[in-house]
């Protein structure tokens, strides 16, 4: 009444337990199902349905890939996908599964994903009748002193029934004697024989005696299995040992050293001399495999440990120990010890991963399972008891599950894999034994990819110079940008963003791979200094994302450009001019200016002028850097009334350029000269009328570039940016030269291309042909902007001059070319009036 109570108390307390873990996870798993099937049944015979019995729906169990998980080579039962039936896959044999167990049952899990659905099956393998019980031996032979004293019992050597304790050996039967009975004795693993002497033997009367010993088992109809017992009767020593105690027992701790002392046995023995000598030795019933683990001592009884004593193994043994005397005919007496083995707490709990997704989605929610666990510890009792935890600072955590010692591993916030592409975590299970054992187990999980970030320009803006007439269809430059994501969510193509300027991005080519930029004609730095465009990246996601950056291209001057000569004019192919002074000018007489422009810039527009030839290197001396050409010295009486100049005027290139001018000097008298400067004065006249006009539309000009720079300053000082865009100077006339001069700004450095006079702390930058100074990097102020302004007025007042000397040269050209003998006379008379008045005045 009182084990029948508990056992109701028990059964309450598990519906409880059963009931909250439902509770808990009946997202995850569901109530355990339960089925019966016998042995032997034929391959293919149908188990159960789960889906109907779980309430699964058949359409969605191939699609949510219902399998069973197990590591079975040779699993005993397959899961149709199609209906969820459970059936056979192989013979089912309970006494190779379940061994000597008195329930065999089996338990499966099977697993539904997307979302994850756990169903536990308990398959109970019923026990048939298939093995009739067997006798270690055929014949078992006994030898028995005539002198036995009727009552004596003899330990047969039981039968053996693989089936379950339904269908074991239940009882025993010996053929008819009048001299032996059978009696059985109750043991743990079944009956044992015993074959007692009823009436004392004679062994005159018979020498042996033959007895067929039958087992029956419990079956219906029951089966049988014989073994013949042969008895010899021997004579003279009639007294056997005798054990001290009916009943031995021991315990004994697992993983005793070998020498331990288990227990000693102890029998004694009537007769005397040889007669009553005990030897004790192992039953010849007892396994090789028991006397491996153990040893007894012939003379003294004592049985210690040899081997190695694994409680997990085995918990119980039960030796027969033998005690024989050393008569003539010896005597013997079998007792049984049991020996108990303790449990220690000597094995580290087993982690076993069950089922693994070792990829995870970056955008999983929390809750997310990745893996099921499953732990399990050989001890007994509290040593068998396992906790399980993962290390901390991981996005991942560990939820029990229904059935004990099972754990689902899930994600308990977002992940990045920007931040962490994989995760090592570390699972430890402890069990609760003193001292506690714990092992570990790593799983590395692969967060993976998803198009969540746009590519990134290595830099933004671009700034990129190019040298003018560059090869077309060559590699000018490349722009690289980076993607965190990986695989086609990192695959980055690249295109140049057309605009409304379609003219200035047709002539550039991209690739898409690699960024490369390829120009499609030649630059010319004279038609186009500088130009920007917009280049896109984007990725090759689902969906794609993308991103821009602005590209900056200055083109560098080369020098590509000889030097032409504005005066004198060219006529034929030739540059000749026809100057007249007269003979009486001092030294130091302007005679001419050779006037030259070259359309390259810094260095490469920079003009030299030299005297190639000349008639009398006494007479005329020419300035390299404005072309001035003045007398030397005053003239004579002895020279000559023509002198040829060649002037040859270059750049400063690496490879200068060249061009030559002829300006032919003539020395006429001063009434000549006179007739010449008259005919200058009336070209004058003319000339001033046209200056009148340019210079308003000059200073008209100047008041609006004013205006707007007023307006700029403002903006500036409002936005205080420190980037500045690139400012391009006006040509600017340097003592006859024209010349360019172009300022770039990139990050920290302004760069500029200068003319024939450089500013104070530039340096020249190196690659750059000698043409290209590093200006000290300064903000704007408001004296930079006075200067600008008063640099306006000045770029006006230079346009008027370089117009009015245009003019001049052009009516003197043209007048010379006419080659009127009055125009000469008139020339040389106004020369003369010009001359006086000179040296009256102080030189400017």
């Amino acid at each position: 009444m009182e084990q029948r109570g508990r056992r109701t108390w028990i059964e309450r307390w598990r519906c409880i337990v059963y009931a909250v873990a439902l509770v808990m996870f009946g997202s995850e798993a569901s109530a355990q199902i339960r089925y019966s099937i016998s042995e032997e049944v034929k391959e293919g015979s149908v188990v159960g349905n789960i889906a109907k019995d779980a309430g699964i729906d058949k359409v969605t169990l191939k699609e949510r890939k219902y399998r069973i998980v197990g590591s079975s080579k040779e699993p005993l039962f397959h899961l149709n996908q199609d209906d969820g039936v459970l059936y056979v896959s192989r013979k089912v044999d309970r006494e190779e599964i379940c061994e000597r167990r008195l329930d065999c049952v089996i338990n499966l899990k099977t697993v539904l994903e997307n979302p994850l659905e756990i169903h536990y099956v308990t398959v109970e393998v019923v026990d048939v009748n298939d093995h009739s019980p067997i006798f270690p031996e055929k014949e078992k032979r006994l030898e028995i002193f005539e002198s036995t004293i009727p009552g004596a019992r003899f330990q047969l050597q039981p039968a053996r029934d693989p089936d379950g304790s339904q269908f074991s050996v239940h009882q025993y039967k010996l053929s008819h004697s009048d001299h032996f009975r059978l009696e059985l004795k109750d043991r743990d693993d079944g009956k044992m024989p015993f074959l007692v002497l009823q009436k004392q033997l004679d062994r005159e009367a018979a020498r042996e005696h033959k007895l067929l010993l039958t087992a029956i088992d419990g079956g219906r109809p029951p089966k049988s299995g014989t073994t013949q017992i042969l008895i010899e009767v021997l004579d003279v020593n009639d007294n056997a040992p005798v054990f001290t105690q009916d009943v031995y027992s021991a315990m004994l701790n697992e993983n005793a050293s070998p020498g331990t002392l288990v227990i000693r046995v102890n029998a004694t023995d009537l007769d005397e001399g040889a007669n009553g000598k005990i030897v004790y030795s192992f039953g010849k019933e007892v396994e090789i495999k028991l006397q491996k683990l153990f040893y007894i001592d012939s003379s003294t009884g004592e049985i210690k440990v040899t081997g190695e004593i694994d409680y997990e193994e085995n918990e119980r043994y039960e030796i027969d120990i033998r005690a024989s005397d050393e008569g003539t005919i010896p005597l013997s007496t079998d007792k049984s010890v049991i020996i108990k083995v303790i449990d220690l707490n000597d094995n580290p709990p087993e982690i076993e991963v069950t089922s693994f997704s070792n990829e995870v989605p970056e955008d999983s929610k929390p809750g997310r399972t990745v893996a099921l666990i499953s732990v399990n510890d050989n001890d007994s009792g509290v040593n068998g008891k396992v906790m399980c935890s993962v290390t901390e600072g991981v996005p991942f955590t560990l939820m029990p599950s229904l059935q004990e010692n099972m754990y689902s591993l899930v994600t308990k916030s977002m992940l990045d894999r920007e931040q962490q592409p994989k995760y090592d975590i570390r699972i430890v299970a402890k069990d609760a034994g003193n001292p506690p054992l714990s092992s570990h187990r790593i799983i590395s999980v692969i967060i993976s990819d998803v198009n969540d970030n746009s590519p990134e320009f290595s830099t933004n803006p671009y700034m990129f110079y190019v040298t003018e007439n560059n090869a077309a269809g060559g590699s000018l430059f490349s722009v690289s940008a980076h993607d965190c994501d990986e695989g086609d969510n990192a695959h980055i193509s690249y295109n140049i963003r057309r605009n409304a300027d379609e003219k200035l991005t047709s002539f550039l080519s991209i690739n898409p791979e690699n960024g490369e930029i390829v120009a499609l004609k030649s630059f010319d730095f004279e038609t186009m200094k500088t130009f920007q465009f917009q280049v896109v990246a984007s990725d090759s996601g689902t969906p794609s994302l993308s991103n821009n950056v602005t590209v900056n291209v200055f083109i560098l001057d080369q020098n590509d450009n000889a030097p032409v000569i504005l005066y004198p004019l060219s006529s034929n192919g030739s540059a000749q001019g026809v100057e007249e002074i007269p003979r009486n000018v001092n030294a130091g007489h302007l005679v001419t200016k050779v006037r030259a422009f070259d359309a390259d810039i810094g260095y490469n527009g920079w003009l030299l002028f030299s005297l190639q030839e000349v008639t009398d290197h006494s007479l005329f001396a020419l300035d390299r850097y404005t072309g001035q050409i003045r007398t030397l010295r005053s003239f004579t009486e002895t020279d000559e009334a023509e002198h040829k100049l060649l002037i040859l005027v270059k750049d400063n290139g690496n490879v200068s350029l060249s061009a030559t001018a002829t300006v032919i000097v003539k020395l006429v008298e001063p009434k000549e000269a006179f007739a010449a400067s008259d005919v200058k004065s009336a070209a004058k006249d003319d000339e001033d009328s046209n200056v009148i006009f340019y210079l308003m539309i000059s200073l008209g000009a100047v008041s609006v570039l004013f205006l707007v720079s007023i307006i700029v300053l403002i903006a500036m000082q409002c936005s205080k940016s420190t980037d500045y865009t690139s400012k391009y100077l006006p040509e600017t006339n340097y003592d006859g030269t024209l010349c360019h001069s172009i300022q770039y700004r990139s990050g920290e450095k302004r760069y500029m291309l200068v003319g024939p006079r450089m500013s104070i702390g530039s340096t020249i930058v190196p690659g750059s042909h000698a043409n290209t100074l590093v200006l000290p990097d300064r903000r704007r102020t408001s004296e930079e902007v006075r200067k600008t302004i008063l640099f306006l007025g000045s770029y006006a007042i230079i346009l008027i001059r370089n117009k009015k000397l245009i003019l001049r040269n052009n009516l003197l050209n043209r007048n010379c070319q006419e080659n009127l003998p009055g125009v000469q006379q008139n020339l040389t008379q106004q020369i003369i009036k010009n001359n006086s008045k000179k040296k009256k005045k102080k030189p400017t």
